[in-house]
């Protein structure tokens, strides 16, 4: 049993490597790849902000039905599988075609990218909702539960940082041009594909744990998600979480090359928080064992309101920056992984409350987060932008101090107290601790609804 869930825990977490590179790649850097390298004018980037934040809006109203779909779904390789190969395999074909330059301009360029961009959006939705809904399908223990949720997050943040280190030095030894960027675009595919390859053939789903249940309607859909209030709660609190660190990242490029003024230190920068957060999540089983949920939360909350505040007052040197960085990133790795088990244990929950577990449409309502967090943060960050002149500016020097210090509001003020917000709503509403979370294993297994591993 120890030597499958260690199998499961590993090969599990090597999964979403290539998932979260190429996820990097799109919610990080399509609008630098829009602005720096298809230069598309004012005209064009109102559209495009306003498109990109539609499009990751509606698609998100979109995740509970592929959530309900995945449910529903009864093959011999499970329900979680097959999305899992057809979301990554044709999401990354959509994704090539996003870094593809079709020599469209206007009109004809934005109808052709909203129809690529909206296929993607919901492509990969069905792959990251599958991916992720397997995980409380793995193992009732919640400590177990931690250990795969943390090195999940390791080789995602692995993945994250390969492209955020990677990206500036790998295009520009390229060429960086359009050419360049499609390139590294095909490569992040490629290595997308060969990582999903762990966990299609690697994970083994104990299937006998869980009782078998029926077909889920669309009414049934709707009160998994709306009758689980803790699930609305931790929903509302990962929302504001991640619309705060979507924006704070999505300005990262724009910040080192107009802010800083040496776009080359983005990439040290950004290997520093890389290692951060890494260790972070390595040291997070240990941080477990002495404190609970809880105070690993407000202790994470403090550590990033301590980074944006040293972040927005420190002078452009990379000492003061990066131990803002620091403490900002391993706080928000910590939070990120919290939120993870928080979802999780809400799918017992909701078994428990409402006599279904349907984990699929549960974790639906994490690319939901997700997308409503980068449609929000994308909005934000194309708007600021084009008000503080970035997005016109010929040259770094051509940014006045008023538009840096737009950028700079934007970019770190805005997210702290948005973060700040979801902190203050977990606080007030979430109640699953451990022995909550003990006693209701313990009435499914009572019930029959679910049996000892």
């Amino acid at each position: 049993m120890k030597t499958a869930m260690k199998r499961n825990r590993y090969f599990f977490g090597l999964g979403t490597v290539g998932r979260d590179m190429l996820y990097s790649l799109v919610s990080l850097y399509l609008m630098v790849y829009l602005t720096e390298i298809l230069d598309l004018p004012d005209s064009t980037m109102w559209w495009m902000t306003g498109i990109l934040t539609i499009l990751r809006v509606f698609d998100a109203v979109n995740d509970p039905f592929m959530g309900y779909l995945v449910d529903n779904t009864n093959t011999r390789f499970g329900k979680f599988k097959p999305w899992i190969a057809l979301g990554g395999l044709f999401g990354g074909l959509l994704t090539v075609l996003i870094f593809t330059d079709l020599g469209l301009r206007g009109a004809a360029y934005i109808v052709s990218f909203t129809i690529i961009y909206l296929l993607w959006d919901f492509i990969y939705g069905a792959n990251d909702i599958s991916y992720w809904s397997m995980l409380p399908s793995l193992t009732l223990d919640q400590k177990e539960r931690e250990k795969t949720g943390s090195f999940a997050r390791i080789c995602a943040n692995v993945g994250m940082y390969i492209v955020v280190v990677g990206i500036l030095p790998i295009t520009n030894a390229l060429g960086g041009d359009k050419k360049a960027w499609f390139i590294f675009a095909v490569a992040v595919v490629l290595l997308t594909w060969a990582f999903l390859c762990f966990t299609l053939f690697g994970v083994k789903e104990n299937r006998s744990l869980y009782k078998k249940e029926e077909h889920t309607s669309l009414k049934e859909m709707f009160s998994v998600i709306f009758k689980n209030d803790q699930l609305l709660f931790t929903a509302i609190s990962m929302a504001l979480f991640m619309i705060g660190y979507c924006t704070t990242t999505s300005f990262g490029v724009y910040f080192f090359k107009y802010a800083f003024k040496n776009e080359g230190m983005y990439s040290v920068f950004a290997g520093i928080l890389g290692v951060s957060q890494l260790l972070a999540l390595a040291c997070f089983p240990l941080f477990s064992k002495r404190y609970n949920r809880k105070q690993l939360y407000g202790f994470s909350t403090v550590l990033v309101v301590l980074g944006y505040i040293v972040f927005f007052f420190a002078p452009m040197n990379m000492i003061y920056i990066g131990i803002a960085g620091v403490l900002l990133f391993i706080g928000q790795a910590f939070i990120q992984l919290l939120m993870l088990m928080f979802l999780a244990d809400t799918v017992e929950y909701g078994q428990w409350k409402l006599g279904r577990r349907n984990e699929s449409i549960t974790f639906s309502v994490q690319p939901f987060i997700n997308k409503i967090g980068g449609a929000i943060a994308n909005g934000i960050v194309g708007a600021t932008l084009i008000i503080s002149g970035i997005n016109s500016a010929a040259t770094p020097d051509d940014v006045t101090d008023t538009g840096l210090l737009i950028m700079k509001l934007a970019m770190l003020i805005l997210p702290l107290l948005i973060i700040a917000a979801g902190y203050i709503v977990y606080r007030l509403k979430f109640k699953i601790d451990k022995d909550m979370f003990d006693k209701i294993v313990s009435d499914l297994k009572t019930r029959g609804d679910i049996n000892p591993e």
